[in-house]
């Protein structure tokens, strides 16, 4: 499949994201949560890098009060840099008008996670997801630093497919969490 296939299927689900009502989408956010919260995963899980919710993307932020080094990431050229961050520490948002933990939280090295909430535009029944196209997250997850961590695709229902469009630089994940599903 080419580039310019994935890009049409990315315009597709973002459009189909964002036509979610506010409603629907907290509703859809909440029970992706709760499949999170409840899998042995996240119940073993110590350092837990995830996400700030973009563009629509499933709402996480009711998982962080849970008592665990929480770790965000920021862009910096072409790669992710992940911080640790709490509840109550300060953020900004980047050039991309993503909410950021600050350039002066400590950093953590992407090895010390037990786990990372992937977020998706789409994911396949394979566990291979569509990002945005930036290869932020396909230079993460290709790194030998993420080789032994757990990794779980988050993904609205509609953009859980059965095939996806696959490069040869794309990963598959270890788990897909849906508001239907938790899999492997």
């Amino acid at each position: 499949m080419t580039l310019s296939n994935k890009a049409i299927l990315r315009t597709e689900f973002l459009k189909q994201r964002q036509a979610l009502s506010s409603a629907q989408w907290q509703c859809k956010s909440r029970l992706i949560c709760d499949r999170i919260e409840t899998s042995t995963l996240f119940k073993e899980a110590t350092t837990v890098f995830a996400y700030f919710s973009f563009r629509q993307e499933a709402d996480l932020s009711s998982l962080f009060s849970f008592n665990k080094n929480w770790a965000f990431p920021r862009c910096v050229e072409r790669s992710l840099i992940w911080h640790l961050w709490q509840p109550g520490d300060a953020s900004k948002k980047d050039k991309y008008g993503i909410k950021t933990p600050l350039e002066t939280a400590p950093i953590i090295a992407p090895s010390a996670a037990d786990l990372i909430l992937v977020p998706t535009v789409a994911c396949d029944r394979q566990k291979y997801r569509l990002g945005y196209g930036g290869g932020f997250y396909d230079r993460l997850l290709s790194s030998s630093q993420t080789a032994n961590v757990t990794t779980v695709g988050i993904v609205f229902d509609f953009a859980y497919i059965d095939k996806l469009p696959v490069d040869p630089w794309d990963i598959k994940l270890d788990f897909v969490c849906t508001p239907s599903i938790f899999s492997n």
